[in-house]
Parts: C-alpha cells; structure tokens; sequence
C-alpha cells in the first residue's frame, strides 16, 4: 500500500485534473445530495469547511443553509496552537481569504465548540467505504473531531474520484460515517 503522502499527492492530481465545467455538474449533484439528507434538514447547527482550490464547492450549500434558517459556523486556523477555531457566520460575505487564502469568519468573542454542532461537514483529499479520510497533512480536523463528547454525523462530500479501495488509517484518524459524491451516498461502516 502507498503511503499517506504518495497517497494524498495522487488523489489531489486526480480532484485537480477534474475539467472546470464536469466540476461544476459534479458540484450541483453533491448538493442536491446533501441538501435532501434527512442528517442535513433536521440539523440546526451545521459545521462547514469553506471551498479552497478544487474542493467540493461549498459555497452554494453555505448559502443554502443560511437562508434555510440553519446556523452556520466555520473554523478558522490558529497556527500558533495547531488549532481550528469555530464562529459562527450570519452571511457567506463575512468570509475573506486568510490562512493560505482559505475563506475564513472573522475574530469574534463568542467562539463555538464543535459540541455546539449538530452536523459536522469536512474537506479531505480522499476517502474510503470505511470512512477512512486522508485530510491534507496538517491533522487540524483530527485534532477539533478528537473533542466530540456526543455523537455526531461527519459528513463529507467528495467527488467520485477521490475514492478509493482502502486507506491507512491509525488509531487517532477520525472516520466520517458519510460520504457524499456525485454519484452516490454512502453510508460507512461504524467506528470500531
């Protein structure tokens, strides 16, 4: 098996190889997807990621859920203490580009706790049926999913071609129970 850096290198190549306007279709069907979960509508606290590159695009579902009456929180990067940061945000403007061009909320006082969630939405470079989750090297999500006290759907939207077979995975890898594509939803295995 590959290791995790050779890993995350080749299925980044495939998301970038994915032509700008089959991108765009794959983007429409993952939404739609995700819109109709039942784990989506009856939230009403939902953790996003904001799109960067050639991610899912999670603008539109930002959008969506905000004027869909859901509160909305996003993390914001914290170098110093290897961390993610949660706010909340009132409108997808509130958003500028930050820790390496990534969209961003604004410093607030009132800062969120993933526990303040009801549904925990993540980026990553690629994924397994078993919810294996190969994120970018940096082990923030890890580290922010590692505090959940209760259970909470983690869901994440992929395109088709950043699936795969079988991951590594180690004890401290935090696995989604969804992935959702542009072909399908799947629901994975439970963690052991």
């Amino acid at each position: 098996m590959k290791d995790k850096a050779e890993l995350r290198k080749e299925l980044l190549r495939r998301r970038d190889q994915i032509p700008p306007e089959v991108r765009k279709a794959k983007n429409r069907m993952i939404r739609e997807r995700l819109l109709s979960l039942d784990e989506f509508k009856n939230a009403g606290v939902i953790f996003f990621f904001a799109s960067f590159r050639t991610e899912v695009d999670t603008a539109e579902l930002i959008k969506s859920a905000l004027s869909s009456g859901k509160r909305i929180v996003l993390p914001r990067v914290n170098k110093d203490r290897h961390e993610l940061l949660l706010y909340e945000i009132h409108a997808f403007s509130e958003l500028t580009p930050e820790y390496m061009g990534i969209p961003e909320p604004p410093l607030q006082d009132n800062q969120m706790s993933i526990n303040d969630v009801d549904l925990v939405i993540i980026p990553g470079a690629g994924f397994d049926a078993s919810g294996n989750r190969i994120g970018y090297g940096g082990g923030y999500y890890d580290g922010l999913l590692s505090g959940l006290q209760k259970p909470i759907p983690v869901i994440a939207p992929a395109y088709e071609e950043q699936l795969v077979d079988s991951l590594p995975s180690e004890p401290h890898d935090i696995k989604v129970q969804m992935i959702v594509t542009d072909r399908q939803l799947i629901r994975c295995k439970p963690q052991q």
